[in-house]
């Protein structure tokens, strides 16, 4: 269970990174001056970087054997899938809404800008998200002990 944990975890922040890299090459980062992405930057970064804290965590878990850090991974890993869902609570209705209803309006002479989160590709939001869910389980279970 602990493996197949960490091989979730890792597969899991695989996608997650891709879909941070597209929202900051989409402009997420430029965009917070604007207020056109409806994802902060703290929330981006903080799901990104407790997710990465709590493999490390998990990591040395796996090292040391002791039952306290698999359950602090827990604790992270709970902290790390509310903010993911406050994440795709944020997403949803930029998605599902026509492209212009999403456009901030610019300055005179320039152009409307779309959300950064608009151009995540939806295959990866969906395995991100469930691949998510199945580290939790599995750690989880591994913390209780199941499997060992």
């Amino acid at each position: 269970m602990d493996i197949a944990a960490l091989v979730a975890w890792i597969v899991t922040a695989l996608g997650g990174f891709v879909l941070l890299v597209r929202w900051i090459s989409g402009g997420g980062l430029r965009q917070q001056q604007t207020r056109t992405t409806r994802f902060p930057a703290p929330l981006v970064f903080g799901h990104f970087l407790l997710a990465a804290a709590g493999l490390v965590v998990w990591i040395v878990y796996l090292a040391a054997d002791k039952t306290a850090l698999a359950w602090t991974s827990f604790g992270v890993l709970v902290a790390v899938a509310l903010l993911g869902f406050t994440l795709l609570a944020r997403w949803i209705p930029v998605y599902r809404a026509a492209p212009a209803a999403t456009d901030v309006m610019a300055p005179a002479g320039t152009e409307a800008m779309t959300p950064a989160e608009r151009h995540l590709p939806v295959p990866v939001v969906a395995a991100h998200g469930l691949l998510g869910a199945t580290t939790l389980v599995l750690v989880l279970l591994a913390a209780i002990g199941v499997g060992s």
